[in-house]
């Protein structure tokens, strides 16, 4: 195997860091091969704390991992873009030039050549086309659109705090469209996060008359994914903490002061938030002649190898991967792209020694929601557990946030870890509960 090997990974999302990070740490330390990470953005956070930041309960500067320093510490390469297209024939990656804050161009049009390639560019949320939806609704796909939302809500509590006379039907009311993890962990820690900036001086808003929050499912029930028994516990939480929960509606049209669903109900919102539904960058679905499905996912094999094309692979969101004894593909969630940045990380060192692929497996560890400082549900699956036991409560809320320390302990290493959790714990103390800018 020549030494010039290039393996490039395009998104540095959970998956795509975690995969970019073992690389470097195993293949890329001793120079036997060059990894190379593609990402728009420079810094890195977690997508399952989103819902955090645009609450207002987590403040993203804390928690960003900025790319370049993960890159020189765990020696890769970063090259900021985002891909726009790509010449299988050449094996070169096509990447848009990048603009400045002023609309100056920093970095021209261009192309990244490849040996091994890696597509992680994850999913963003579907609106189906809804009337109204990208006009009105703000999804929480990166963080610039979750600190969007806060800014949102701050400026919407000021703004009725001040005013003398009486609130309009919309006013500080929030429709959440999509009742899946992001849609109910948003509810609960808005609930919390509201009262707790209307404490810091807002005096004319009554949290428990003024505010309302909706959440908005066209299935029959909230979490239609997941197990019937967490559905009916977390519904249950939602309504002890009076946020309006309302299945069995489909949004129609979304507009500056509220939703309409198909039954003819509108619902008086003066933020919305599209939290339904799932697909891959448009981008992908004419990239280089490679197969996708009507979700623009990469159709890959057990394998994670294309379908089309042996040089490249594709992994978490933005692929189907298939999932034997199902009739759909590996679920987009968490626990699956930690998964396959792991055995992918594993498998490209086996394809460098030109030794055949494993099929990747899919193992359903089970799911948490968290509803904030309220409570956690979920449920654990694995063969010691002998199938599915439900969990809630503190131990749940220890597991959920053993989650992300996972996540980070794949970056950083267990020293770095544990010296961080300590920190926060200290100047969390002296720090205001909420972000309130």
């Amino acid at each position: 195997m020549s030494e010039s090997h290039h393996i490039v990974i395009v998104g540095g999302g959970a998956g795509g860091l975690e995969l970019a990070t073992r690389l470097g740490d195993t293949l890329g330390r001793g120079g036997r091969v060059r990894v190379t990470l593609i990402d728009r953005a420079r810094t890195h956070l977690w997508k399952p704390l989103l819902h955090e930041v645009a609450a207002g309960s987590m403040d993203l500067d804390a928690h960003d991992l900025d790319y370049l320093a993960q890159a020189r510490w765990h020696h890769f390469r970063f090259q900021l873009g985002s891909m726009d297209g790509l010449d299988r024939a050449r094996c070169v990656v096509w990447v848009a030039p990048t603009y400045d804050d002023e609309g100056g161009e920093l970095i021209p049009r261009r192309e990244i050549p490849y040996d091994t390639l890696v597509i992680a560019v994850g999913s963003h949320t579907n609106d189906f086309g809804t009337p109204g939806a990208r006009e009105h609704a703000i999804s929480l796909d990166v963080p610039e659109q979750a600190e969007l939302f806060h800014r949102r809500l701050i400026n919407a509590c000021i703004r009725a705090n001040a005013q003398t006379t009486p609130l309009r039907p919309e006013q500080l009311k929030v429709a959440i469209i999509g009742a899946g993890a992001t849609g109910v962990e948003l509810a609960a820690e808005l609930h919390k996060t509201t009262r707790e900036l209307v404490a810091y001086g807002l005096d004319r808003i009554d949290p428990e008359r003024d505010i309302k929050l909706t959440v908005i499912e066209a299935a029959p029930r909230i979490l239609p994914v997941l197990p019937e028994r967490l559905s009916k516990a977390t519904e249950e939480l939602l309504r002890d903490l009076k946020v309006e929960v309302l299945t069995g509606e489909r949004v129609t049209q979304v507009a500056a002061d509220g939703v309409m669903t198909a039954s003819g109900r509108k619902i008086p919102a003066e933020l919305t938030v599209w939290a339904a539904g799932i697909k891959a960058p448009e981008f992908l679905k004419d990239i280089g002649g490679l197969e996708t499905n009507r979700l623009n996912q990469l159709v890959v094999k057990q394998t994670l190898e294309a379908t089309r094309d042996p040089d490249i692979f594709a992994f978490g969101d933005c692929a189907c991967c298939p999932w034997p004894g199902h009739e759909h593909c590996v679920p987009p969630r968490a626990q699956a792209a930690h998964q396959q940045a792991a055995h992918l990380r594993r498998m490209l060192e086996r394809r460098l020694d030109g030794r055949p692929l494993k099929p990747y497996v899919y193992r359903d560890f089970g799911s948490l929601v968290s509803l904030g400082e309220y409570s956690t549900v979920g449920n654990l699956m694995g063969a010691l557990l002998g199938g599915s036991i439900f969990i809630e409560g503190l131990f749940a809320r220890f597991v959920y946030v053993s989650l992300y320390r996972m996540h980070l302990y794949a970056l950083h290493g267990l020293s770095k870890v544990l010296f961080d959790t300590l920190a926060r714990m200290i100047t969390r103390r002296t720090e205001p509960r909420i972000k309130l800018h």
